[in-house]
């Protein structure tokens, strides 16, 4: 007897991972591979995308041949921000073009002086001024500085997108991914934006399907439900939705630490916009409250330098624990207090004051690391902050990296007393998230309760950041 799986291709900027799960939502079989980069027409690192392509259509074709199981449906999620551009013939056209790519300074300056103040449209559109990280304005920018490819583009997919038309043939647009920080959507008129509609850029995206319904598809002479693909964050919050019913609030850590509150709909205000803050797309097209802190890659950095400072491996911080004492003691001794960094910077918080520390004054690792915490959780609270303000939220829900270290979710739980925080821990949520958004359409069964695992932590009090 067959088991009945779903496929979720999950598709980061370095792993690249396909997950079969089973009507319990148990990972039945796994495959992750990395993939370095290649360089575009400008010499800048971007995604290899015909080796992507290749390696996701193959994969699907070798484990629909498993025995064991029997393929019923099919999703993607995947890093967002980033367009595949397809030609009359339907054939991928230029380069998977990289989020953080330089944006050149002329055409920016075009694009504002044309549209408006960047304020203006970082309201209406919930998205900060990010250049290449905003993908309305990458397309804007081929337009002008590309005109030759700009001219042979028929569609512009995301990239979740482009994964479901290789085994659709379907050109179609998802809420989630038109509503992370891309600058196309205004989420006050809940449209495009007028200077999308101005260029004419409208007339590349498929028609908007919701991430909640799928097609049906043969690939292989196999019948499956393929959804349209979600952003990653956006996937990641699904599994907690169908979780938990009272108001919270999710940090999703990673290189990025995202707070994202769907149950905050007060509209995004201009200091907001200043610190990160943005809107993302619910998967039943709701806007979530989100604030980004650069976190794990400051985290990341900073446990390099300490590494080097003591002369231990990398990631010695794995073995040290939470103590109060040490906690308490920086406190109160506030070793290297420089007062040029004793508030936290301005937005929008990319480093955290450790990065201006002498680590030669702590007397150990353990002791540096502490206070690397410290600095990062007191970032942490103010991005938090954003999100929450005047929302009814009772609990914090931290999964991904952070949420395995003992030292960030004490000083987390501290941080924020009146609320309860809790780490989770779950099978790779944004393929579960991706998963379950297709729920109804392959799994007669009810939705698994017990998905999420969480761990709760208090504070005595004393150590509040």
């Amino acid at each position: 007897m067959k088991t009945p799986v779903i496929a979720i291709f999950d598709i980061g900027k370095t792993n690249k991972k396909l997950f079969l799960f089973n009507e319990r939502y148990e990972i039945v079989w796994e495959r992750t591979e990395p993939f370095a980069e290649i360089v575009d027409d400008d010499g800048d690192p971007c995604e290899d995308l015909s080796r992507l392509t290749n390696w996701v259509q193959t994969l699907l074709e070798e484990v629909i041949e498993l025995p064991e199981f029997d393929i019923k449906a099919l999703n993607f999620s995947t890093y967002g921000a980033s367009f595949v551009h397809l030609s009359e013939e339907s054939r991928p056209i230029g380069h998977l073009y990289n989020y953080l790519k330089p944006y050149p300074a002329a055409i920016r300056k075009k694009f504002y002086k044309t549209y408006g103040d960047e304020a203006t449209l970082a309201m209406e559109t919930a998205s900060p001024a990010l250049d290449s990280l905003n993908s309305g304005l990458m397309l804007y920018r081929i337009k002008y500085d590309k005109p030759k490819l700009f001219r042979r583009i028929w569609y512009s997919l995301h990239l979740p997108q482009y994964m479901s038309f290789l085994f659709t043939g379907q050109v179609l647009t998802d809420v989630t991914s038109i509503g992370c920080h891309t600058m196309l959507w205004d989420y006050t008129k809940n449209q495009y934006h007028d200077w999308v509609i101005n260029e004419k850029l409208d007339k590349l995206f498929g028609p908007i399907f919701t991430s909640d319904s799928v097609l049906n598809a043969i690939w292989l002479n196999h019948p499956l439900k393929v959804g349209v693909g979600l952003h990653d964050s956006s996937a990641a919050l699904i599994p907690y939705l169908a979780s938990f019913q009272e108001p919270f609030v999710l940090i999703s850590t990673g290189t990025w630490s995202i707070s994202l509150n769907p149950f905050n709909t007060i509209p995004l205000t201009a200091e907001e916009l200043q610190y990160d803050c943005l809107c993302y797309m619910h998967y039943k097209g709701q806007p979530v409250k989100a604030s980004r802190l650069f976190a794990g890659y400051e985290h990341e950095q900073q446990t390099k330098r300490l590494a080097a400072h003591f002369n231990t491996a990398e990631n010695y911080y794995k073995q040290v624990d939470y103590n109060p004492d040490l906690i308490q003691y920086l406190r109160e001794s506030r070793p290297n207090a420089d007062n040029r960094f004793e508030e936290v910077k301005a937005p929008p918080l990319q480093e955290s004051l450790f990065s201006h520390r002498d680590l030669s004054v702590f007397r150990s690792y353990e002791e540096a690391y502490h206070q690397l915490m410290l600095d990062i959780v007191a970032q942490q609270l103010i991005s938090t902050n954003l999100v929450l303000d005047n929302s009814p939220v009772k609990r914090i829900f931290v999964d991904g990296g952070f949420s395995k270290n003992p030292i960030y979710m004490n000083l987390l739980a501290a941080a924020f007393p009146q609320t309860e925080v809790f780490a989770a821990s779950m099978a790779q949520a944004t393929a579960l998230g991706a998963a379950l958004a297709i729920h109804h359409h392959w799994n007669s069964k009810p939705l698994p309760g017990d998905t999420i695992e969480l761990k709760h932590y208090t504070t005595a009090g004393r150590y509040a950041v």
